[in-house]
């Protein structure tokens, strides 16, 4: 896999490059991204098949390596050693950037650890190109994947409802329609943009109240991203507890589950979810 190969002599910085691909359309791509991978004496890469198409089109003759999940930590300290001897390796993904919800994180690290230079290439980034177009706040907090557990999924959406910000995370079409009525529970009240197919021929984007996402039509194929709008914050909202509202919580603690006492306040009076969760969580952590 890894041939004889003697360090590229033209004038560029040793280190491992972390170079963006395009999200779908081969013309997103850097004149300095064409030129670096050109330059480049590996390019790691996830699947080779799908980055032929777009190294075809620009005439980049550098040898590909596969490089993925299953197999970076052997491909490791071989990486190490080449980059140690001077040769020019670049590292992308199949679309968007490197170790952002890639392989790439391990070798990075590696890196960092050895002293070894890293120098990042931007490009396209469907995180961006969503939160964009999205109409919602531009200070958001991007989640990645979201788990194949549904518990976790529940922890997680439970403590991103709280956040000030858009919500931005990755999710298979298939697994988006199990999580529908998660995402109505936990944001309600906010919008949602559904993002499929980005800068491709038959992209779409779908912008829907959330209480309403049952009732809509979207074509659900391949891998979406997700941006959620910021959490609606109410002047007229009580912003503590009362006692009253403490007491019927100590009445409740033992009978019911934190999620159903918090739901109950909620209804009662306009109190943050975070300050009754976390009242809460006090009394079981006094006892």
């Amino acid at each position: 896999m890894f041939k004889n190969c003697k360090p590229n002599n033209k004038k560029i910085k040793k280190g491992l490059y972390l170079v963006s691909t395009p999200i779908g359309n081969l013309g997103d791509i850097t004149l300095r991204a064409i030129e670096i991978l050109k330059m480049s004496d590996y390019i790691l890469c996830e699947d080779t098949r799908v980055s032929k198409n777009l190294f075809n089109k620009y005439e980049i003759k550098s040898k590909l390596i596969s490089n993925h999940k299953f197999n970076e930590k052997k491909n490791l300290s071989k990486i190490i050693e080449l980059l140690k001897n001077g040769l020019i390796i670049s590292l992308i993904s199949d679309a968007g950037t490197p170790g952002i919800s890639d392989p790439g994180s391990i070798l990075i690290n590696k890196c960092v650890d050895e002293g070894i230079e890293t120098i990042p290439i931007p490009g396209a980034s469907s995180v961006t190109s969503a939160v964009s177009i999205s109409g919602f706040s531009e200070k958001f907090f991007f989640y990645g994947f979201i788990p194949d557990k549904q518990k976790k999924i529940e922890e997680d959406f439970r403590i991103l409802s709280e956040l000030n910000s858009s919500v931005v995370f990755f999710i298979s079409s298939r697994k988006f329609t199990r999580i529908v009525n998660s995402i109505k529970e936990h944001f309600i009240g906010r919008k949602i943009l559904i993002c499929r197919e980005m800068t491709k021929h038959f992209e779409e984007y779908l912008r829907v109240d959330i209480e309403k996402i049952h009732s809509v039509k979207f074509e659900l194929k391949g891998e979406l991203t997700i941006v959620i709008s910021e959490k609606k914050i109410d002047k007229k909202s009580s912003q503590i507890l009362d006692e009253s509202d403490k007491r019927m919580i100590k009445q409740m603690i033992n009978k019911l589950s934190i999620k159903d006492i918090v739901n109950l306040i909620q209804q009662k009076n306009k109190i943050s979810r975070k300050d009754i969760y976390n009242y809460c969580i006090k009394l079981k952590n006094e006892k």
